[in-house]
């Protein structure tokens, strides 16, 4: 596969030489722009050494073989990472005032940005709008990762790991339409329900969805097409697959039981409400002059993944199904005897694992899981990235689906 790389001019450019390599390595052909920026942070021999080919950022520069033309409409992909808040903004409004965004603006295959800046940056409205832009576009744009930035500050904004672009850069191709669930359907439930008390107020979880999206990226790299039932989340879902909104336990209920007879493979992944009010007041609750507290009566949901597992006994076709467990140890057992019942009581085919606490999991880039199956085995710890851990959890199903 023909790919260019593209290089913003921010420090985490030194990190695309790792990515160049992974591209390489797997037997593309790479050729890198990186803006003129970009070379006071990474020399042009670099790049030249690491991919092979020479590395210009100008029009001017072999100006009778039009690269800005060719190199476009040559290309299979074009991943550019780190793409600074300067990339987004000119690839945004069609400006082609370097190499590197008037190649952009003759792109023939995918196009997939992997941003970083820092998280005012990244967080302004102008950001946003220019991200939303190119999204509309068909640009896959890649949600930054949160951690240490350049000085001492932290927070989104961080450049995704190499293998996580890489990932998602494949999958964008459609390359990975030989994989291991090519031509399967894969419904993955993702983020936080939320349960209304009144017109303004709910009940909630601190789910980020972050491992449901990288789920979903697990997927599609896989060859799988995806829908995702997605309730709340931080991050917005990836560029290829379906997506269906809920709010409540309720609704991503129907949404999944409605699913279930065209799906392969499930994955409930979202952190759905153990209850909701009984009652939803139809006005905002308010204070009263009297100081009494007001009593909020809570009624249990369904659960969701157990009624999944009873479903699939009707269904014509195999059904692998995985559920996710937070669980806490305490004085009657440690979280993994916990998680051991819930498997059992639930009837899927195998659990993952999180040990939650303060500062464990939730939000968090980083996670640690065990695999524990139906039959009594165990596989994990797998730590790592959220993007690893998918890994793990979808090539677990999938070795399952043809079992």
């Amino acid at each position: 596969m023909r790919i260019v790389l593209g290089v913003g001019g921010g420090i985490a450019a030194y990190k695309a030489a790792s990515l160049l390599r992974l591209f390489t390595e797997s037997g593309h052909d790479v050729t890198v722009i990186p803006t003129d920026a970009a070379t006071r942070f990474v020399g042009t021999a670099t790049w030249e050494a690491l991919s092979g080919h020479p590395v210009s950022n100008s029009v001017w520069d072999d100006v009778d073989k039009v690269n800005h033309v060719r190199l476009g409409h040559e290309a299979d992909l074009i991943v550019v990472a780190p793409a600074t808040a300067d990339v987004l903004a000119r690839a945004a409004a069609g400006l082609a005032n370097d190499l590197l965004t008037g190649t952009l603006l003759m792109a023939h295959g995918p196009v997939v940005m992997a941003p970083a800046m820092h998280t005012e940056m990244w967080q302004h409205a102008a950001t946003r709008a220019n991200v939303e832009t190119l999204r509309s576009r068909g640009v896959t744009v890649i949600e930054p990762a949160s951690g240490r930035l350049t000085g001492s500050d932290s927070g989104p904004g961080r450049l995704p790991e190499p293998a996580d672009i890489f990932a998602a850069a494949i999958a964008a191709t459609g390359a990975a339409g030989s994989g291991a669930l090519a031509g399967k359907r894969v419904t993955i439930t993702a983020g936080g329900t939320r349960e209304a008390l009144d017109p303004v107020r709910f009940l909630g979880n601190r789910s980020s969805g972050k491992q449901g999206m990288a789920l979903a990226e697990a997927a599609l790299a896989q060859g799988a097409h995806v829908t995702m039932v997605l309730a709340h989340a931080e991050v917005a879902p990836p560029s290829g697959c379906d997506v269906v909104r809920v709010e409540s336990a309720l609704e991503l209920r129907d949404a999944v039981l409605g699913l279930l007879p065209t799906t392969d493979v499930l994955v409930m992944a979202a952190a759905v409400a153990d209850f909701r009010p009984a009652e939803v007041m139809a006005t905002k609750i308010k204070k009263t002059d009297d100081g009494a507290d007001p009593v909020i009566t809570l009624v249990r949901n369904p659960d969701v993944l157990r009624e999944a597992v009873i479903a699939r006994s009707s269904l014509a076709e195999p059904l692998v199904i995985a559920g996710f467990a937070a669980e806490t140890g305490d004085a009657a057992a440690d979280p993994i005897t916990h998680a051991r019942a819930k498997l059992a009581r639930k009837g899927c085919d195998f659990l993952v694992l999180n040990v939650v606490g303060s500062g464990l999991v939730f939000g968090q880039d980083a996670n640690e899981v065990t695999i524990l199956d139906a039959d009594g085995t165990e596989s994990g710890p797998v730590r790592g990235s959220k993007r690893t851990v998918a890994d793990a959890v979808i090539d677990h199903a999938a070795r399952l689906l043809v079992r």
